[in-house]
């Protein structure tokens, strides 16, 4: 470690402004701490961020809405986006696609949807699940597959579950723990299954925390994070890849080394690297230092490294969009997000993005050549020719993992033809703009071993290095894994830091989806 310059000394060090990040930054500004927040990025909101193309589209990382479960993260929110006007608010008009047919979401509590004999598989499947649990009250799911079992049955979860989970995850379910599920996935009531199947037009689409959402008027979800970093103070702020990047960490020394060669001390470390990253510069550092007491410390990041190695698991993200000539297409209408569970297209979920804000697409008055017709056998006339909107867009997401490989070379071209294959667009369709980017962390997988490692890692970091590792990636926890949960990660970690306060959403995630929080509040 370079001692050319003196280093700069801070009560907490905040690595990474994403949601957490940025969190943890507002909570010790409010709290007028000295701090200061880097990050490698060039601009704030990490994995919440939002791409504009060249043509003139917005696409976010990834499915991104806005539903909070705090009052401290609204008037955040609110504080960075105060008019009525930065915002639409939504509500959450969602289908599962199966079978040619548009299920509500969620599709287990509308399977009156689906034809009459899927609707007897899944009734029968429910009914006999139904008649296990009371028959073996006391027998516990071990594992997602068997919480699916046991409470949707095998109709829904050979029609729906089965395939959809190892879309989504690219593990199959029987890999992964079912203690995260929560608000995330409904059991149905049965007697209301019967009732929505008998009941013409009946449909249960209100189900769960985003049944209404708020979206940003414009510049995507990464709108709301660059807007909530401009309240922060200017000087206690670095990015990009010399003043924002991390090469070492000397967690005995309490100090970090940044590309450009500056040192900053801190107190108190709140990280949102991905754990796996955090370990690996913290070991990196112990090495450099070539000292007894670090040598002791190796063993101990080591240690930690093999525990993540074995229980910790991810998969990548792979986010594309396509830009569309032509007014919204009635079969779209007011849809927000679509489900696809079959093996027709590769991705498991479309959000149709120009319809969570008319800013999300260029005006019609913007002139656009024609890349291709979603049938790429048809022929574009007058290539070079530019020609006015209307534009509307689809966000499609593909997971890939070692258990489901993606070919980046082939995807979109593969995407499109689901795309067709699915009805969401028409094969005459004039694409304009295509957008594609791979997202090496997406999921945080609830594997089998997660539990167990995180309670190897965290609280050695914590309690051993004064290192507190949160957000989606640092604490590795899906169900606390919003926005919302993120954000407020961060704000419960300082207040841990520098008050010894219990962090809620890190270790009660029952708790704190089940109520409304307002015991924090920024305005």
């Amino acid at each position: 470690m370079s001692t050319s310059q003196e280093a700069q000394k801070v009560d907490v060090l905040v690595i990474g402004a994403g949601p957490t990040g940025l969190g943890a930054a507002t909570r010790l500004d409010q709290l007028k701490s000295n701090y200061l927040l880097v990050d490698s990025y060039d601009v704030a909101g990490g994995l919440a961020g939002t791409d504009l193309t060249e043509e003139g589209f917005y696409f976010d990382y990834g499915g991104h809405v806005i539903f909070s479960h705090y009052a401290y993260f609204d008037d955040a929110i609110h504080r960075a986006l105060p008019n009525d006007d930065d915002w639409y608010t939504h509500r959450r008009v969602s289908y599962v696609r199966k079978v040619g047919a548009w299920v509500p979401y969620p599709y287990q509590n509308n399977v009156s949807a689906l034809p009459v004999e899927l609707q007897v598989e899944a009734i029968e499947g429910l009914i006999e699940a139904s008649e296990q649990r009371a028959a073996t009250p006391t027998i516990k799911p071990q594992n997602f597959e068997e919480w699916i079992l046991r409470n949707l049955g095998k109709g829904i979860a050979d029609q729906f579950m089965m395939n959809y989970n190892f879309k989504v995850w690219g593990v199959p379910p029987r890999e992964m723990q079912c203690k995260w599920l929560g608000e995330r996935v409904s059991a149905p009531s049965l007697k209301l299954v019967i009732k929505n199947a008998l009941v013409k037009n009946s449909a249960d689409s209100n189900w769960g925390p985003n049944a209404t959402f708020k979206f940003p008027a414009r510049g995507g979800t990464g709108a709301i994070w660059k807007a909530c970093a401009s309240h922060l103070s200017p000087e206690r702020q670095r990015y990009g890849a010399e003043q924002g990047k991390i090469e070492e960490i000397h967690p005995t020394r309490k100090t970090v080394v940044m590309a450009d060669g500056r040192q900053i001390r801190y107190n108190k470390l709140v990280s949102t690297l991905n754990v796996d990253q955090l370990l690996r510069l913290m070991k990196h550092g112990l090495e450099v230092e070539k000292n007894e007491d670090a040598e002791k410390r190796v063993k101990a990041v080591e240690e930690m490294q093999g525990a993540v190695e074995k229980g910790l698991k991810f998969s990548n993200t792979i986010v594309l969009g396509l830009g569309i000539r032509g007014s919204l297409p009635p079969r779209i209408g007011d849809k927000c997000w679509l489900y696809f569970p079959e093996d027709d297209a590769p991705f498991y979920r479309a959000t149709i993005f120009s319809n969570y804000a008319p800013e999300n697409c260029p005006t019609a008055s913007v002139r656009l050549k024609t890349i291709q017709h979603a049938d790429p056998t048809i022929a574009v006339q007058n290539a070079d020719e530019a020609k006015e909107g209307p534009y509307w867009s689809l966000m499609l997401e593909v997971c890939q993992s070692e258990q489901k490989p993606v070919d980046m070379d082939t995807i979109l071209a593969e995407t499109i033809k689901g795309a067709l294959a699915t009805e969401l667009i028409k094969p005459e369709d004039e694409i304009v703009s295509t957008y594609l980017r791979r997202f090496e962390y997406g999921y945080p997988t609830p594997s089998l071993g997660r539990d167990a490692a995180l309670a190897q890692v965290l609280p050695r970091l914590k309690e051993e290095f004064g290192i507190w590792s949160r957000g989606r990636f640092g604490s590795w926890k899906y169900e606390v894994g919003n926005q919302d949960h993120s954000f407020m990660l961060g704000v419960e970690a300082v207040d841990s830091a520098l008050y010894g306060s219990p962090e809620m959403t890190l270790n009660e995630p029952d708790w704190v989806n089940g109520r409304r929080n307002v015991e924090r509040r920024l305005l």
